[in-house]
């Protein structure tokens, strides 16, 4: 039997392959990194704590409500029967999710029974978010009317235009004059841009591509936890940027806050808001700001059924036809560029573009890291709205988001594995046996009988040479593993009668070698 490793070779060929997903976190997926002081000195804010509350799961919503105003631990197995048996494992993730953001902290009762008690700090200021009172925030001093107010249709063409700003020279069009080196710096970052090999310029990642087609709320949250990773070295202090985030995303649009009483942390905090399009200041100096659409609810995860409103609601502008063809009724170039990512633009006029579907067009944006599920969807995101009059249950053509699928399908009809190859076995039952013990063992493959050969993973073939040396040593006690991770020694004044054994036990994979220790000869297996 004779082994080829040809795992550590192919290791280069599957990093090749494999994409790199570009990781959106939720507020719970973050804070549940962050440490327990930093969370103590979060839910010394009332507006963090009824973020936190508002994102934890129906369950976990359910418990803290119950035992909010319950002053002494209340025992597991009582919180427990709350929730039916056949919920289990809900229970358990609940259960996982609060003692993670220190929401609750297990407490003993009289009588030694295990119980849950919710953190003090959070219990307090989560009371003074649904009933009222509280300190007033940083930023809710009054003010004089705003002599040059802003509306609603200002702030959402300028939020507007900032981000689409970053979106455009994450594109490359020609539109992405004003980008600041901050968002610069965050974008590379966050890994969705790159330093040019040749010329040192940032162009777009895999993670970039798969960035690009996310709904306007997701790339603002995934955007901001890129920057609250750099808050630190910038000199900032995450807990206080974290509160005035939260803070902002409870306020009213349309709504001038004051910067009385900031730290200067806060106001360069603000500037870089101010950058990305979450607030608008009219100066650097001024005593007020407004915020915009991109900072309220910016926290609020897309599955828990927040209301939107009809303003907030993506415009739709794309037509999809069955022969592939794709009209877009827009003037945008962002709009267009985005929509180039995965179709073959034919033709562009002043307020419609058309281009078509193709399987290259396709397998092009395959390549840069964008998913069939992402065109699919965004292609619903901003279907026009005549496709969704009638009765017409299937907005899209289903025979086209077919074919994306299978073009998608194409590029993973072969699965890439690490393995180690079996071959040249001295009789069938050897080989036989070695196959029943990978497939028991589940490391198995693939095999061949005919040819006696068969591929088994690296953690098969790990634990079948410790299972090797084990039996040899078993029924030849002068041989011995040195507790060297490739070597069993023999110290048998028979030569004969080791090699006899490793043959035995290490057959043609190993290699005989003879090696002296104090001037004596002694076999040696080395694999």
């Amino acid at each position: 039997m004779a082994d080829n490793g040809i795992g550590t070779s192919h290791q280069a060929n599957t990093a090749l392959i494999q994409a790199s997903n570009l990781e959106c976190k939720n507020l719970y997926d973050y804070l549940r990194t962050r440490p327990s002081t930093l969370l103590d000195r979060l839910y010394n804010h009332p507006a963090i704590c009824l973020a936190v509350y508002r994102e934890l799961p129906e369950i976990a919503r359910q418990y803290v409500i119950r035992i909010l105003f319950v002053e002494q631990p209340v025992p597991q197995a009582v919180v427990a029967s709350w929730c039916h048996q056949s919920y289990s494992k809900e229970h358990t993730h609940v259960c996982q999710v609060l003692s993670d953001l220190f929401v609750w902290h297990e407490a003993p009762i009289p009588g030694g029974l295990p119980g849950w008690i919710l953190n003090s700090t959070f219990k307090r200021n989560l009371k003074t978010a649904l009933l009222g009172g509280g300190k007033p925030w940083s930023m809710s001093s009054a003010l004089e009317a705003d002599n040059k107010a802003r509306d609603v249709s200002f702030l959402d063409g300028y939020s507007a235009e900032r981000w689409e700003c970053v979106l455009h020279y994450m594109v490359g069009s020609q539109q992405q004059e004003g980008i600041s080196a901050d968002a610069v710096r965050i974008l590379l970052h966050a890994g969705l841009m790159k330093r040019d090999e040749d010329d040192g310029s940032p162009v777009i990642t895999r993670q970039g591509f798969q960035f690009l087609l996310l709904d306007r709320q997701a790339q603002v949250w995934h955007f901001l936890l890129q920057y609250l990773d750099t808050v630190e070295q910038r000199g900032l202090d995450l807990g206080e940027c974290l509160t005035f985030l939260f803070q902002l995303s409870f306020s009213t649009l349309g709504k001038d806050y004051s910067t009385e009483g900031m730290s200067q942390g806060l106001l360069i905090f603000l500037q870089h808001l101010r950058e990305f399009g979450l607030v608008y200041q009219r100066k650097r100096k001024a005593g007020r700001f407004y915020p915009t659409r991109l900072a309220l609810n910016i926290t609020c995860s897309q599955n828990k059924g927040v209301p939107v409103l009809e303003e907030d609601a993506p415009k739709g502008y794309i037509i999809v036809e069955t022969n592939y063809r794709v009209y877009a009724y827009t003037d945008s170039n962002l709009q267009v560029a985005l929509l180039g990512l995965f179709t073959e633009l034919l033709y562009r006029f002043p307020n419609v573009v058309v281009g078509i579907i193709t399987r290259e067009s396709v397998r092009q944006a395959l390549r840069g890291g964008i998913t069939s599920e992402q065109i699919i969807g965004y292609l619903k995101q901003h279907i026009h709205s005549q496709m969704l009059s009638g009765d017409n249950k299937n907005a899209l053509p289903p025979t086209v988001l077919d074919q994306i699928k299978l073009w998608e399908l194409e590029r993973n009809r072969l699965i890439y594995s690490e393995g180690v190859l079996y071959s040249q076995f001295l009789s069938q039952a050897d080989f036989n046996a070695l196959k029943q013990y990978a497939q028991q063992t589940g490391c198995l493959i693939w095999s061949n009988k005919e040819k006696r050969t068969m591929v088994v993973n690296k953690t098969g073939h790990d634990d079948r040479k410790k299972l090797e040396i084990e039996e040899c040593v078993k029924i030849y006690p002068n041989i011995y593993n040195r507790n060297l991770p490739n070597e069993i020694w023999c110290d048998d004044a028979d030569h004969e009668h080791c090699i006899e054994a490793f043959q035995r036990f290490c057959p043609r994979h190993f290699i005989i070698d003879m090696m002296f220790v104090k001037s004596t000869t002694w076999p040696v297996c080395q694999f």
